[in-house]
């Protein structure tokens, strides 16, 4: 008798004849450029049939992932060759962006989004037997990046192709990224990214494109300052394709990885057992690229985040230096003067910072210019983006580990400071008593070290903010002396999030209503256009279906979140989400404090009160460093709070606390569309912009926040009654932390009544201790609430009550949600782009004919 087959197994199975029946029909045919659905399917095959990375015989998702995104890289391929020969004939100048950085995403819906093939491909996979979603679904984030500062430095490359801008990203091929996240019982724990398991379909690598690297060694003065002996690595180009929005344009991420030739292997010592020795040449060189930002607590892990800086400019600068010579008209001598008429270098943050004596270095050793023409050369090629105005942030060099391993650099440094201190005398002696303060190098004899930042400011033509407020403690307060000696150097670039990935792409049912209603998709890249929404802000019909939009979003991630954390929630709850980098001044620990209270007086309530209450599902996201223990104390109490209230009978889904792990940009695609209230609760003054926050407001999702980055100009533009605001202004925070020290301060009960309640144990026996620590006392390290978690404690509250009671009003809730949108139309990295391209780098348009 034969063995029964279930209704799941025939369906199976007649799904697997359909798909082999499919890739019969479909013959395999080598097609780089179609434009349909059949020319797509067909050079799909080609590449699953002829490609070397799997069997023939298979066609199972991921094969049909990487055939799929092989195709698309044909596309690629064509289009960036076409770019690079158009800027090598009419040879622009052009902008070459450096970041330690790059938090790109999955790159498939994006690719064909840009290239206008979507349909084409969606049709294409059909006739293989699969649907595209589920295609998208097997490709791995790049883990090039970790949080807004890659995010940022993504969404500019967009926009630089979608401008048709002459522009390149230069970064690092980091092999197991910062680190994939898990969530457990014990809290954060840490494991290699995998996203280079088998290989990654977007990057071609050049092996044509080879530079070499030094490090240690010594510096010959008697042979005009040579840089000899150490070691020396090469840096391998691969290049990732970045695709304009409707546009031929495709420029390049260039990103580095690092080797040493076969020659460097000691096959002596292999042979006589000495394994470890034969390849530490080896070894080193994969150490720089193995993982993004590694921890700096040990001498070994300074050198190697030094490392991987100097890496990464010196093997930019030669490129761009290759690249400027080989569109040079003639074979004779190099006029050095042309070079900043031809090339802009942006510094994205001080990590990038060794562009400055590397590009001087080259320029003096190699090319023989003397130091005021290569100095003038430097200063006008280079620009300077700050991030922050976290003192930790800032970074600062030790200067015997940066003559250690760079001894040529430390010598420009320090002829860099010394001519700054001789300008600052010359023509500003008001200035004198400062000059110690402001030096490139701080001689401290405890702690001699090189000042990243200031060594940014004085060597550029351009430093700028991120936000109209961050630019304002720039010049008034960080960087207020700086400011006195070259006003002109400053300006401020609002940052912005690139509306193609961050609303076209993620968010398709609203995009589609949001062209409906404009009666065109020209907002796509001209987002100024979300004006028009306001005209039918009090539309019904448009309130109907903004909240169908909006429902269907929060429906598919209520399933990604069930399927990821076991947590059911209901989507008719209000989705409440904070999905940041882990750190205190972001203040996830005042969020969660906010949810204890909450949790608490709901315990209090009678089942009547209790029908009251909005139901509400709190969602947070974001990685804390390895080595950042109070960040990941931080984790720990959200994921505890969670699994009490969670399980609690009597709340059901009246508040539901979901920890989201390993936050990505493929995890804030799903989030973003679907939050309805987002929390940007910084300590004001301490946020440089923020980028998240600009992502949610164009997807209708309502802020609560603090007067912090970027929030005041979202708040200006989206309107003060459609933004819930709360806390300290930024120019209290000072008066208030000596408030504090002075011991002045005196707390709210609420305040008060939250940590006692987690004191109580009721959220597990973990030693809480530490975290809540921080908030008690005037002072002392680790204590004292630097960052102005109580004083801002009893304002949230308030704010969080008038945030339940607007939701009650869903007319008025989705009306606001609506005007998110319309006002969000500053907030396009496009106007970024366009900015920093008249303001800093002077480039103009060069669109591929």
């Amino acid at each position: 008798m034969a063995p029964s087959v279930n209704g799941g197994e025939m369906k199976q199975n007649e799904g697997e004849k359909g798909k082999a029946v499919a890739l019969k029909t479909v013959p395999p045919i080598a097609h780089p450029t179609p434009d349909d659905g059949f020319g797509v399917a067909a050079n799909i095959q080609y590449h699953a049939q002829y490609g070397p990375h799997f069997s023939p015989f298979k066609f199972e998702p991921e094969q049909a992932f990487y055939a799929t995104a092989e195709s698309v890289r044909d596309s690629l391929i064509q289009r960036w060759n076409d770019t690079y020969a158009h800027f090598h004939k009419t040879d622009p100048k052009q902008t070459y962006y450096i970041s330690m950085e790059y938090l790109q995403g999955r790159a498939l819906t994006n690719a064909i989004g840009n290239l206008n093939l979507t349909d084409a491909y969606g049709s294409a996979l059909m006739k293989l037997g699969y649907d595209l979603e589920t295609i998208v679904e097997q490709e791995r984030d790049a883990a090039l990046g970790n949080g807004g500062l890659g995010r940022l430095a993504s969404c500019f490359l967009d926009s630089m192709a979608t401008l048709s801008l002459p522009a390149w990203g230069y970064g690092l091929r980091y092999k197991y990224g910062l680190f994939s996240q898990r969530i457990t019982k014990q809290g954060q724990e840490e494991y290699a990214e995998d996203w280079l398991e088998k290989f990654s379909p977007w990057e071609i690598v050049r092996h044509d494109v080879v530079h070499p690297v030094r490090f240690f060694g010594e510096v010959q003065p008697q042979k005009d300052g040579s840089w000899v002996g150490g070691e020396v690595v090469q840096a391998l180009a691969y290049d990732i394709p970045i695709p304009g929005y409707q546009t031929k344009n495709t420029i390049s991420l260039r990103v580095w990885e690092a080797k040493v030739p076969p020659q460097q292997f000691d096959l002596y010592a292999f042979n006589a057992g000495d394994y470890v020795k034969a390849g530490d040449l080896h070894a080193k060189a994969n150490q720089i690229c193995a993982v993004l930002y590694p921890g700096d607590a040990t001498e070994e892990g300074k050198l190697l985040r030094l490392k991987q800086q100097y890496f990464l400019c010196s093997a930019s600068l030669q490129d761009i230096m290759a690249r400027f010579k080989e569109r040079r008209p003639t074979k004779g001598p190099i006029n050095w003067s042309e070079f900043p008429s031809k090339v802009a270098v942006q510094m994205n943050d001080t990590h990038p910072t060794l562009a400055v004596p590397e590009l001087m270095r080259i320029l003096m050793d190699e090319e023989g210019l003397g130091w005021d023409e290569a100095w003038a050369v430097t200063n006008k090629t280079v620009a300077y983006t700050n991030h922050t105005v976290l003192p930790e942030a800032l970074e600062k060099w030790s200067q015997t580990v940066m003559g250690k391993l760079l001894p040529r650099h430390m010598e420009i440094i320090t002829e860099i400071d010394k001519q700054f201190q001789a300008f600052v005398r010359k023509t500003r002696p008001d200035l004198e008593s400062k000059i110690e303060s402001l030096r490139v190098l701080d001689n401290n004899p405890q702690k001699p070290v090189v000042r990243m930042a200031h060594l940014c400011v004085v060597s550029s033509h351009a430093v700028n903010g991120v936000a109209q407020l961050h630019s304002d403690i720039l010049k008034e307060d960080l960087f207020a002396d700086f400011f006195s000696l070259w006003p002109e150097k400053f300006q401020n670039k609002t940052n912005g999030v690139t509306p193609r990935r961050w609303l076209r792409f993620c968010s398709p049912e609203l995009s589609t209503i949001i062209t409906k209603w404009l009666r065109t998709d020209k907002w796509v890249t001209n987002l100024d256009l979300l004006t028009g929404l306001r005209e039918f802000a009090d539309d019904k019909q448009l309130h109907k279906e903004w909240a169908a939009a909006k429902l269907q979003n929060k429906v598919r991630f209520a399933q990604y979140l069930e399927e990821k954390t076991g947590v059911k929630i209901n989507p008719n709850s209000m989705f409440d989400t904070q999905i940041k980098r882990i750190h205190e001044y972001k203040r996830q620990l005042l969020n969660i404090l906010g949810v204890v209270y909450r949790y608490k007086n709901m315990k209090e309530m009678s089942a009547e009160e209790r029908k009251k209450v909005v139901p509400r599902v709190v969602m947070l996201g974001g990685k804390a460093f390895a080595t950042y223990a109070q960040a990941k104390r931080i984790v720990k109490l959200v994921t505890d709070v969670g699994a009490v209230v969670n399980n609690d009978p009597e709340i059901g889904d009246l508040l539901k606390v979901v920890f989201i792990p390993n936050y990505n940009v493929t995890v804030a695609e799903l989030a973003i569309p679907a939050s309805e209230l987002s929390q940007h609760i910084s300590t004001a003054g301490m946020e440089a912009s923020g980028t998240s926050n600009m992502k949610f407001a164009l997807n209708g999702c309502l802020i609560i926040g603090t007067l912090d980055g970027a929030n005041v100009e979202i708040r200006e533009e989206i309107g003060e009654e459609n933004f819930f605001l709360f806390g300290a202004r930024a120019d209290d925070v000072p008066r208030l932390r000596k408030e504090r020290e002075a011991g002045q301060f005196k707390p709210d009960p609420r305040f008060e009544e939250a940590k006692a309640f987690i004191r109580t144990g009721v959220f597990g026996e973990y030693d809480y201790e530490p975290l809540l620590d921080s908030l008690e006392g005037d002072s002392g390290y680790g204590r004292g609430d630097y960052f102005l978690v109580g004083v801002d404690f009893p304002s949230y509250i308030d704010c969080q009550k008038e945030v339940d009671e607007a939701y009650k009003d869903q007319d008025k809730w989705v009306k606001m949600s609506i005007l998110s949108t319309a006002g969000s139309g500053k907030f396009s990295s496009d106007r970024t782009i366009a900015q920093y391209a008249k303001d800093i780098w002077n480039i103009q348009e060069c669109r591929v004919p």
